[in-house]
């Protein structure tokens, strides 16, 4: 049920890689303010199951939900996924864009091949600015949208096995500085959220996985490590009319495990 009045109703929002973890926390959380949801994802048949489940969790709160499984890393992919959007939703529907893609070689640094940084930054850095050029050129975005991008502290520590992933997340920071100041014109605002270490799938594919998230319960101020419904929240908090001053900005969501020693 919507609980934020007529906020939302009507307002489109595009989670790429929201059957898990954090896309699938905030794609609930937009749900439950009214959103309506295209949520493009990838799993294979036999997890669907489940996957249904939480899209039927969505669906419950009465707002629309289109899903697409699907990769959406290719330009062609893209482009049916957007001639999809542009159907169902309408020109100048979408307020949010979520890129919540973890595609990204994890290898020892000396292992690692020009393909496996080429792949990695492609797939998660500078595929966001790809979505957004497209979304523009189709007059998919609302004239107030906001556009997020995960980051993580790996984009600065060295993290083991990390360094490809490490070069992606800076590349993600730049393109999106950019685009915030490239598309303020048309009145979109693009962000980047920087979660503490939130036990996801991807975490726990990172080499020494359980080491990281034994040494941010002892680091964070709170004891506790983040979740996925902490960043939803902020996914949240980001579409609202409030921060539309929020523009261009790194913003840590990790209840202070940062700057705690």
């Amino acid at each position: 049920m919507n609980n934020t009045g007529d906020l939302a109703k009507g307002t489109w929002a595009l989670i790429l890689g929201g059957s898990s973890g954090i896309g699938l926390a905030s794609a609930k959380k937009l749900a439950a303010h009214g959103f309506n949801l295209c949520v493009v994802h990838r799993d294979r048949r036999g997890s669907m199951a489940e996957v249904e489940k939480d899209f039927d969790e969505i669906r419950a709160h009465g707002g629309r939900l289109v899903t697409f499984n699907c990769d959406a890393l290719t330009s062609a992919t893209r482009a049916l996924i957007l001639d999809s959007i542009a159907k169902e939703a309408g020109a100048a529907s979408l307020g949010l864009v979520l890129h919540s893609i973890a595609l990204g070689n994890m290898r020892p640094v000396a292992d690692l091949n020009e393909d496996d940084f080429a792949q990695t930054i492609a797939n998660m850095g500078t595929n966001l600015l790809f979505w957004v050029q497209d979304l523009h050129r189709r007059n998919l975005f609302k004239a107030d949208a906001r556009v997020l991008g995960l980051t993580s502290e790996g984009n600065s520590i060295a993290w083991e096995g990390y360094a490809a992933i490490s070069a992606a997340k800076s590349a993600l920071e730049a393109v999106a500085r950019s685009v915030a100041v490239a598309y303020a014109q048309y009145g979109i605002r693009c962000n980047i959220l920087q979660p503490g270490i939130t036990d996801t799938k991807a975490l726990r594919l990172i080499p020494g996985a359980d080491e990281m998230k034994a040494r941010a319960l002892k680091r964070n101020p709170f004891q506790r490590l983040t979740t996925p419904e902490d960043i939803a929240g902020m996914v949240y908090l980001m579409s609202r009319p409030e921060a539309a001053w929020i523009n261009g900005s790194i913003i840590r969501v990790d209840g202070g495990e940062a700057i705690s020693n």
